[in-house]
């Protein structure tokens, strides 16, 4: 059995970073250590699952601080970096933009140039397995029209202040490989949708909306397309990317899922009809149309045939299985979201310019 390695997480009491640190501590022997800033979308509550395992420990930590930055690796002494922190939500970022490029591009220089430093520390077989794995998004690639995919060879064309720095920190991850031999693997994944997704994204969003019979506000006419990722089978993918994956390579994960938003919400609403029926009449009559996102990109898909030749992955979750494990979740879980909802995040509008 191969040793044990120690990964360090950034941005692990997020979304995708929880589910990633939930699955090493529950299903390896790996070791986590979770790097999280603690901003509006870090929740710890997503990482009580795990968070009394030996294996486990927390900093909290912005990654743009060189200084603490420096002190952890030396603490844990990584085998492996993902780098999940991150701002995520375009809306935000049309809203207030600065804090975007703080984190998505100057934390994740600054991390870039922790990770070299401790890299070049390592000898033998250490320093051969050592891995910089920035987890990024599809949306560095722009808007697809209504045929074709997202590759890893596609241009980058980023069109959200969100996407934009995203597609820097990628650049810079790429120079970092190339200029000063860190090994680094990049991935770029479609929507993740799942448990513990912080409200502001569309399906929690019209999720809770819905149970709490309010207006599900559906951008223009609904008509955009995203690939759909359950957050667990992602999280499956990039574990290993990060423990598999060649250093300097890049890798698609999307879903299999192409939906419209319309399409995805007409979902959400039968499921709440069937699950948890409301009296006043169907989910659907609260569907309501307004103004479109500015710069709202009109599809994306992403082609995930290299994942799959390199490491035989494939989602485990059709649309279908992950929107319905993910609607029980939030009916089960109404402490989690209540709690935001009460305070952090109450539904309202961002992003409208």
């Amino acid at each position: 059995m191969p040793a044990p390695l120690k990964f360090l997480v950034t941005g692990g009491a997020g979304f995708i970073g929880s589910a990633v640190t939930r699955k090493l501590i529950t299903e390896t022997g790996h070791s986590v250590c979770v790097v999280d800033k603690l901003t509006y979308a870090g929740n710890m509550a997503s990482l009580a699952p795990v968070s009394d395992n030996p294996r486990f420990r927390f900093e909290r930590a912005d990654i743009g601080d060189g200084e603490t930055m420096r002190a952890i690796f030396a603490a844990f002494d990584p085998d492996i970096v993902m780098n999940l922190a991150a701002e995520s939500h375009v809306d935000r970022s049309i809203d207030g933009p600065t804090a975007f490029i703080d984190t998505n591009i100057v934390g994740s220089f600054v991390l870039l140039q922790e990770a070299l430093r401790h890299w070049r520390r390592l000898e033998g077989d250490r320093r051969e397995r050592f891995r910089f794995h920035h987890i990024s998004t599809d949306e560095v690639f722009g808007s697809l029209g209504a045929e074709g995919f997202f590759r890893e060879d596609t241009a980058y064309q980023p069109n959200s202040p969100y996407s934009a720095s995203k597609a820097a920190s990628d650049h810079l991850v790429r120079a970092w490989h190339h200029t000063y031999g860190l090994p680094t693997l990049v991935t770029n994944c479609s929507n993740n949708y799942g448990p513990y997704h912080f409200p502001e994204k569309l399906i929690p969003l019209m999720i809770i909306n819905g149970l709490e019979g309010k207006p599900l506000p559906v951008y223009g006419n609904g008509a955009n397309v995203r690939d759909w990722l359950y957050v667990d089978d992602h999280a499956e993918a990039l574990l290993l990317v990060a423990q598999k994956g060649a250093s300097g390579e890049t890798y698609a994960i999307g879903g299999h899922n192409e939906m419209t938003n319309l399409d995805v919400v007409k979902a959400i609403c039968s499921l709440l009809d069937e699950l948890r029926p409301d009296p006043a009449g169907p989910h659907e009559r609260l569907i309501s149309y307004v103004t479109d996102r500015p710069g709202h990109d009109a599809r994306y898909a992403i082609d995930a045939g290299k994942i799959g030749r390199d490491f035989g992955w494939t989602p485990r979750q059709s649309f279908a299985s992950g929107l319905r494990r993910t609607v029980e979740w939030y009916l089960a879980n109404p402490g989690w979201w209540g709690d935001i909802r009460s305070g952090v995040y109450r539904g309202e509008r961002l992003g409208a310019g």
